[in-house]
């Protein structure tokens, strides 16, 4: 598969755009010269071998790194201004809901220090559990939910604020197959509908085919990028169909 040149539609802003982003951890360089543009209602999956910064990057994306050189823009503003952060969630890896609050109120916490009336925070929360499916599971407690259920409710969290980018860094690893499945088609629903700018970290090939328009491929010592992939298959995008298994035969020769 030869290297792609990263496409740029030229009617469109970006709506994350990264130039020439550096990290270190002290001696440690452990991204270089990262370059991408990211459009709106565009999914990017960040693929790679484990420790070639994928989540590093993500983590600065969403502010909570700061990059040691280079720039990053969101929704037109440079990252150290940014002032919409409502418009950015973060989906991790854990969907870390809160023990000793219900399933309602773990949504609600999104928006405890909004400045939105408490009616209309009940709207939202009420509106993201319907949306992704749990609107029948408000008043149960987290340890009550299967692994599924709680990470529809980590989206739902993430969903309430109704951001415009959402960061996903592989929220999903840890569901059996099926219900990870399910999710897939969840998530490209909820993104179709809202028509929500995703970036999600994956190790896994099939998942980066099957969500993502294009597909960035990190190499590893220093984390940096080796390929632009985009994605031109039509949804939905079917593990068992013969266009997605070559895709991810091909794209497994250069991870």
């Amino acid at each position: 598969m030869s290297a792609l040149l990263e496409e740029l539609p030229a009617a469109a802003a970006p709506a994350i755009a990264l130039r020439q982003v550096g990290k270190h951890f002290g001696t440690q360089e452990v991204l270089k010269a990262i370059s991408l543009n990211v459009y709106p209602g565009e999914i990017v999956a960040l693929l790679g071998a484990s420790g070639c910064g994928k989540s590093t990057l993500l983590n600065i994306i969403s502010g909570l790194l700061p990059a040691d050189n280079g720039d990053i823009v969101l929704q037109g503003e440079a990252v150290a201004q940014f002032s919409q952060w409502r418009q950015v969630a973060y989906l991790f890896q854990e969907d870390r809901l809160l023990p000793w609050r219900t399933v309602r109120q773990n949504v609600n916490f999104a928006l405890e220090n909004s400045a939105l009336s408490r009616a209309e925070r009940q709207r939202r929360v009420e509106a993201a559990l319907q949306l992704v499916g749990m609107a029948q599971v408000g008043n149960k407690w987290p340890h009550q939910l299967s692994g599924g259920m709680r990470s529809r409710i980590a989206l739902a969290r993430s969903l309430v604020a109704e951001p415009q980018i959402l960061l996903m860094d592989e929220p999903l690893s840890k569901l059996d197959p099926q219900t990870r499945s399910a999710m897939h088609d969840e998530l490209l629903r909820i993104r179709q509908l809202k028509n929500m700018t995703v970036v999600m970290v994956t190790h896994d090939v099939e998942e980066a085919v099957i969500l993502a328009d294009r597909i960035v491929i990190l190499q590893p010592n220093p984390g940096r990028i080796k390929q632009f992939v985009t994605v031109t298959l039509p949804r939905p995008r079917l593990p068992t169909s013969r266009d997605v298994a070559e895709k991810v035969r091909l794209l497994r020769m250069e991870v």
